[in-house]
């Protein structure tokens, strides 16, 4: 290797190496510094303070309250004493003493008697005004009831007719069916054969059921009259008149009828 080719590869000095050393000198010469006067400032006695104590004045008591004394009673002279009034000698002269004077008798009171008080007439009350509308209603409302109550009596007559009539013609029925019955019993007792000795006047009651032109379908003897003979009289008579007489309407025609029949009883 030359002499050239070595120099080149030489330990070179860098060029900022004592100014870096220079100023780490530095730093630590400022640290130090720092250090020993913060540690003396802070071991620096504390400074005394100085206080100056003054005692205020005290105020002056109040005055003595002097109270007044009394002012002393004058009391009013005495009255002067009354002169004595000389006394004037009378002449003794008798004099008639008058005669005594009658006292006024007092006269009652007389009664005043008080006016009664005058009764107070009522202020009659305000009647409301009616308008032409309204008593126009006022009249229609009253033609409408007027002819409800009309229609009211009307439908209560017709039903007291109608009643009058049912009544009427259930008589007039019932007085039918009984003329019709006793037509039935009228035949059926001209064919009784009454039997011998029969005791008093028992009944028989007989259930018998007909067709529309009379003829008898049944007998039956719902309750005995005591005596068999007079019962079995009775039915041979039942069966004997049919066909049985008929109503004078269709209408009142029944099918079971309920027969009684007494012995005594007249044909």
């Amino acid at each position: 290797m030359s002499a050239a080719s070595a120099a080149m590869f030489e330990e070179r000095a860098e060029p900022g190496e004592w100014l870096s050393l220079a100023l780490a000198v530095l730093v630590h010469v400022v640290l130090a510094l720092v250090l020993v006067f913060g540690v003396n400032w802070q071991n620096r006695p504390p400074e005394s303070v100085t206080v100056e104590l003054w005692e205020a004045p005290q105020a002056a008591p109040p005055p003595p309250v002097v109270e007044p004394k009394p002012l002393p009673k004058v009391e009013p002279p005495p009255p002067p004493a009354p002169k004595p009034e000389p006394r004037i000698e009378k002449p003794d002269i008798v004099e008639k003493a008058p005669p005594p004077v009658p006292k006024p008798v007092p006269k009652p009171a007389a009664k005043t008697i008080e006016p009664k008080p005058k009764p107070v007439a009522k202020p009659e009350p305000l009647k409301p005004r009616v308008t032409e509308a309204e008593k126009r209603m006022r009249e229609e409302l009253a033609r409408e009831q007027a002819s409800l109550a009309l229609d009211r009596e009307r439908q209560q007559i017709a039903e007291q007719l109608k009643r009058e009539a049912a009544q009427a013609s259930a008589a007039a029925s019932a007085r039918a069916l009984d003329g019709w019955i006793a037509k039935i019993r009228g035949k059926i007792r001209g064919n009784i054969v009454l039997p011998p000795d029969i005791k008093g006047n028992p009944e028989a009651i007989f259930d018998v059921v007909q067709l529309p032109t009379g003829e008898v379908l049944s007998v039956k003897l719902r309750r005995s009259s005591g005596d068999p003979r007079y019962d079995q009289a009775v039915e041979r008579a039942i069966l004997k008149s049919s066909p049985l007489p008929r109503p004078d309407r269709p209408d009142q025609h029944r099918r079971e009828l309920e027969l009684k029949f007494r012995p005594l009883d007249p044909v």
